[in-house]
């Protein structure tokens, strides 16, 4: 698959990402810092699982494709 495919199904799927990182993953008690930490570290992985790199090493990479 190429990377725009891969990028849009990432896309897509972000908002049933995000609702099972925190019906399962975060514990209500974490304030919102905490929150935020566990969504970004999920995050990571997922990139690693998609594209086999973070979103931060890919912008390093590829400084002129930020939108």
């Amino acid at each position: 698959m190429g990377w725009d495919i891969r990028r849009n199904l990432a896309k897509i799927n972000y908002r049933i990402h995000t609702d099972a990182i925190k019906q399962h993953l975060v514990p209500p008690e974490l304030t919102k810092i905490e929150m935020n930490i566990v969504y970004a570290t999920e995050a990571d992985v997922l990139n690693m699982a998609l594209f086999g790199k973070t979103a931060k090493q890919w912008r390093d990479e590829n400084p002129e494709q930020r939108w």
